[in-house]
């Protein structure tokens, strides 16, 4: 069975039902009490309440990529690595960022990274005590040779809750004196044919909520 809805000058839409409801049930659906925004679709509860919702979407994509190199032997602050930033600007507060990261790294002890919106480090590790340092992620590469390149990569979903224009970058820092890291080369950096040069990237995408 269907309904048949005719336009005022010619043709008409039908709204056909199944051939066979699930268990032969009687379904009904109840449609919203106003109409919905642009874009918006139709979702049910499971219970037939049918509501308009905006559907989760990618709205924009930024990226940059790091061909060149960089290298750091700092150790009480965390440092820009230069190049490693992209700057977005939602189209609402209420969109979420998704920050995606990879970087090609080599070092000669213990490094660490960290993921960071404007000035504020937007993901930290376990700080439950004065001697631990606040980081996205660390590396060990006491007992690597220093002609390796390691990928870290990772991703965070952020709530910036602004249109303005943000910046997203990654840091870093070495944890001993006398020890360095090194960004898209191996940290010897011999130019030995056994050793090659990268890339690193972060990627930002506007989600709506």
């Amino acid at each position: 069975m269907s309904i048949k809805l005719n336009a005022q000058s010619g043709g008409s839409v039908a709204l056909d039902a199944p051939t066979q409801t699930t268990s032969s049930a009687d379904v009904t659906l109840k449609l919203p009490v106003a109409d919905g925004s642009a874009g918006q679709v139709l979702m049910t509860d499971g219970s037939g309440n049918l509501s308009w919702t905006t559907p989760s979407k990618i709205i924009q994509v930024v990226s940059t990529t790091k061909t060149d190199t960089f290298s750091s032997s700092t150790v009480n602050q965390m440092v820009d690595i230069t190049g490693l930033s992209a700057t977005i600007t939602p189209t609402s507060t209420s969109s979420k960022v998704l920050i995606l990261y990879d970087l090609n790294m080599s070092g000669s002890e213990l490094f660490f990274i960290q993921l960071v919106r404007g000035s504020t480090n937007i993901k930290i590790g376990n700080s439950d005590s004065g001697n631990r340092i606040e980081c996205t992620a660390g590396g060990d590469f006491q007992s690597q040779n220093a002609d390796k390149v390691s990928v870290l990569a990772g991703s965070f979903l952020d709530s910036p809750n602004t249109t303005s224009a943000t910046t997203y970058k990654i840091q870093g820092r070495v944890y001993n004196s006398g020890s360095s890291f090194s960004v898209n080369k191996p940290n010897s950096d011999t130019n030995a044919t056994y050793t090659g040069r990268s890339a690193s990237t972060i990627t930002l995408m506007e989600v709506a909520a």
